[in-house]
């Protein structure tokens, strides 16, 4: 195969864009080696999202995938009577748009400025013929979308308000430490997402998310050293309130 030295001075400034994204490595972007990156970047259509905007409208046609490369974006759900659910929260090196049906399922909003990639659906399936790692990835995603999907089910279903918003920090701090969130030493969360929609996620009131978050800090589990920040102080204690053996 041809090295990446012998590859045409053009082709490598062309994959500058790839090769310099830092949610790469945590992405599904990551099963493209270096030396291919031009044909990735080629695809890629950079896009700012300001915070409040949306870049996926459920029912729209389906036509693009989209990766976070930075920021913080809630995806989520609307009843016809306004009512919204969210469903999750994607994160620098989240890849969205993989359901197979003809119109996009969800909504997707950033919460904070972000930066997504933007793919045409037709174009990279025609990529992963000749790249059948990045293919495999994207199957890893949509099956951890399945598993994400049956712990909201569980979470919504069976869960204390407790229970709750200490399974939300712990899932935030693993997604911080594993998919490119922003994160601090010491157990420090960031959380750039209005109470109101980690009360969306949780099911549960605003008022009830601010009065369990305050009762966790008196028994001193967290510390809020401000409202978009977390600090998880007994992170074995909230792992066994998440669980309920406590």
């Amino acid at each position: 195969m041809t090295s990446m030295r012998a590859r045409p001075l053009s082709l490598l400034r062309g994959a500058e864009p790839c090769a310099s994204c830092g949610a790469r490595s945590s992405s599904v972007c990551a099963a493209i080696e270096p030396k291919d990156l031009d044909r990735l970047a080629a695809l890629a259509v950079p896009q700012p999202v300001l915070a409040g905007r949306s870049f996926i409208t459920e029912g729209d046609p389906a036509e693009h995938f989209f990766n976070v490369t930075a920021g913080t974006a809630k995806l989520f759900k609307l009843l016809p009577d306004g009512r919204r659910q969210v469903t999750g929260f994607a994160s620098a090196g989240t890849f969205l748009g993989l359901a197979v049906s003809s119109s996009y399922a969800f909504s997707a909003e950033a919460v904070e400025p972000s930066q997504v990639c933007r793919f045409s659906r037709t174009r990279l399936r025609h990529l992963l013929d000749d790249f059948p790692a990045m293919e495999r990835r994207l199957l890893d995603v949509a099956s951890n979308e399945l598993v994400a999907a049956q712990e909201q089910m569980l979470l919504l279903g069976r869960k204390t308000a407790r229970e709750r918003v200490a399974s939300f920090l712990l899932a935030r701090q693993s997604c911080a430490a594993g998919c490119g969130a922003p994160v601090g030493g010491g157990g420090r969360v960031l959380l750039p997402m209005a109470r109101t929609d980690i009360a969306d996620y949780l099911g549960l009131t605003v008022e009830t998310v601010s009065r369990t978050m305050t009762r966790l800090r008196t028994e001193r589990l967290i510390d809020m050293p401000s409202p978009t920040e977390i600090v998880l102080r007994n992170r074995d204690k909230l792992t066994e309130l998440a669980a309920g053996l406590t």
